[in-house]
C-alpha cells in the first residue's frame, strides 16, 4: 500500500531566514537550543541566524557536533537543552547539526536512550512525542529539513538510521543565501549526496508516484546546476536549484533508498577516517547503478532524460565522468578505504535500513562484491 506524507512547513527563497521569528513564536518556542557546528560559526552563518531572533543573546548554543554526529555528542547536546529547559531545537546547518538537533529533540520528547529507538529492533513504535524542530540548512544534499529520519553513530560503533514520520521537523527554512559562501569541495559532495538521494529512491521498488516524480525533478535540477554551483559559489541561480535539489530528494527518499546508502553509512561509520557522506555516495553510486541496470530499464531510460541524457546511456559512466568534474575522488580507495576494512563493513551494510529497499537482492556475499567494485 502507499502512503503519501508530506508534513513539513517550508519557507523557501533567498532572504527566507526572516521567517524564523515567526515562526518560533507560532509553535510556542520560547528558549530554542540551536544545534550547529563550529564551521557554521566561523562562517558567521550562526551569527546571522541570531541576527533574526530578539532575545537571542540568552539562547544556548551546541556548536560541537562531529561530521558524522554521534551518540556522545547527542547526549551533550541534549544536556544542554534539558539545563537550559529548552522547549524546542534549531537545527542549523548541514545534515550533521540538523540530525543531530533531531536527536536531541526526540530524547526531549520521548526520553529513554537512543538505543531504545533502534529502528532493527521497532524503535519507531516506542517514539511518544518530539520536541519542536524548526530546519535550517546551509548545505544542498542531506535533505535532513524535510526528512523522515536522522543518522547517528552509536557509541557501540554502528550507524543507525532513526526514521518516524514524528521526526519530520515542523518548520524548514530553506535560504540559498546561507549556501553562497560554502566551499567548492562541500558543495560538490553534498549537492552529489542530492543526486544520489534522487537515483536512489527513484530506483527503491516502494511505491508512491508523486515521490518518484519529486525524485527526477530534482535530479534534473541537480544535474544541470551542479557544476555551475561548484565552480562559481556566487551563482545564485545554481545556489537555489541545488537547494532545491536537496530537499526534493529527502522529499522522494520517502520512497526507501539502497545499497548505495547501506554502502555508505557503513564506511562512515570507520574510526579515524572520518570519511565525509556526501562524498562516499558519490563515488558508491556508479557500482550499485551498474549492478541495478537490468531492473527497471523504464526508470533508467527516465533517468537518463532528467541528466539530459540519451535512452540506454550508461548512468555509471555519466556519474564517474561528472565526480571527476567537480572534483570528486574516483573510488572508495582514494579515501584510505582498503580491502582488509571491507570484511568488517559488510554485516553493517547487510544490517542498514537501506538494504529493505534494493531493487536487487542484496546479501553479505554481493556487499562484499560490491565494496571491492568500489574501491
Amino acid at each position: 500500500m502507499a502512503i503519501l506524507n508530506y508534513l513539513t512547513t517550508t519557507h523557501f527563497d533567498f532572504g527566507a531566514i526572516r521567517m524564523l521569528a515567526k515562526e518560533l513564536e507560532r509553535l510556542g518556542i520560547h528558549r530554542p537550543l540551536i544545534a550547529t557546528d563550529r564551521g557554521v560559526r566561523a562562517a558567521g552563518l550562526l551569527d546571522t541566524v541570531l541576527g533574526v531572533i530578539p532575545g537571542a543573546s540568552s539562547i544556548p548554543i551546541f556548536d560541537d557536533t562531529p561530521g558524522n554526529p554521534t551518540e556522545v555528542a547527542a547526549l551533550a547536546a541534549f544536556e544542554l537543552y534539558r539545563s537550559n529547559e529548552c522547549d524546542g531545537v534549531i537545527g542549523l546547518g548541514g545534515g550533521s547539526s540538523m540530525d543531530l538537533g533531531k536527536a536531541v529533540a526526540l530524547l526531549a520528547g520521548s526520553g529513554g536512550s537512543l538505543d531504545r529507538y533502534d529502528p532493527l529492533t521497532g524503535g519507531a513504535r516506542r517514539i511518544d512525542r518530539v520536541a519542536p524542530v524548526i530546519a535550517i540548512p546551509t548545505t544542498s544534499g542531506t535533505g535532513s529539513e524535510v526528512s523522515v529520519g536522522f543518522v547517528i553513530v552509536m557509541q557501540d560503533g554502528r550507524k543507525l538510521t532513526f526514521a518516524s514520520p514524528k521526526m519530520i521537523p515542523s518548520v524548514a527554512i530553506c535560504d540559498p543565501e546561507l549556501t553562497l559562501g560554502l566551499p567548492a569541495a562541500l558543495t560538490a559532495a553534498t549537492g552529489m549526496d542530492a543526486v544520489t538521494h534522487c537515483m536512489e529512491a527513484i530506483l527503491s521498488p516502494v511505491v508512491n508516484p508523486p515521490a518518484e516524480g519529486i525524485g527526477y525533478d530534482g535530479l534534473r535540477r541537480a544535474w544541470r546546476h551542479i557544476e555551475r554551483a561548484v565552480h562559481d559559489g556566487s551563482d545564485r541561480e545554481a545556489r537555489w536549484n541545488m537547494m532545491m535539489a536537496s530537499t526534493e530528494g529527502a522529499m522522494a527518499f520517502v520512497k526507501g533508498l539502497g545499497a548505495v546508502h547501506s554502502m555508505s553509512h557503513a564506511a562512515g561509520r570507520l574510526p579515524g577516517l572520518r570519511l565525509h557522506h556526501g562524498t562516499l555516495n558519490a563515488v558508491i553510486l556508479p557500482t550499485i547503478l551498474r549492478f541495478n541496470a537490468g531492473t527497471a530499464p523504464d526508470k533508467y531510460d527516465r533517468l537518463a532524460e532528467a541528466m539530459g541524457l540519451p535512452a540506454g546511456a550508461d548512468l555509471a559512466e555519466a556519474v564517474l565522468a561528472r565526480n571527476a568534474a567537480i572534483g570528486l575522488p574516483e573510488g572508495l580507495g582514494a579515501m584510505g578505504v582498503t580491502e582488509e576494512m571491507i570484511p568488517d563493513l559488510v554485516p553493517h551494510a547487510v544490517a542498514d535500513l537501506s538494504s529493505r529497499t534494493t531493487p536487487r537482492t542484496v546479501d553479505a556475499e554481493v556487499y562484499r562484491i560490491l565494496f571491492h567494485a568500489a574501491l
